[in-house]
């Protein structure tokens, strides 16, 4: 019994130190942490809203618009790298089709990025 247990020693000790480095990671910035805000920390930042104002407030929906349209073309990027490491590895065919199959999906994202440029989705009045 004690050889199997011994098996998940070091998994306890590499828990132990995570759980140590995270507790004191966060003791030390609620320590060194500067107490005192200046003007630029509590004002409004890229959502445009003032930092303590009501929740319930009325918003511009273009603030979730442009998000919206990062996320979709962070994730094109996203998709990319490890299609590109992966396509190195292929047989020659595979090669062919993946590459393909990649210009097939960056086409109908440029595609709808075009429409929504012409749209005026990515103009700020």
């Amino acid at each position: 019994m004690d050889a199997f247990l011994l098996q998940y020693l070091p998994i306890v000790i590499f828990l132990g130190i995570a759980a140590v480095l995270g507790v004191g990671f966060m003791v030390a910035a609620w320590a060194m942490a500067p107490r005192r805000p200046d003007p630029e920390k509590i004002s409004a930042y890229e959502c445009g809203f003032n930092a303590f104002d009501d929740a319930r407030m009325k918003f511009d929906v273009r603030f979730y618009l442009v998000s919206i349209l990062f996320i979709i073309f962070d994730l094109e990027v996203a998709f990319l790298f490890p299609w590109a490491v992966s396509l190195t590895r292929m047989a020659h065919e595979a090669q062919v089709f993946a590459f393909w199959s990649m210009m097939g999906f960056l086409g109908i994202l440029t595609v709808g990025f075009i429409y929504e440029w012409k749209k005026g989705a990515l103009e700020w009045e």
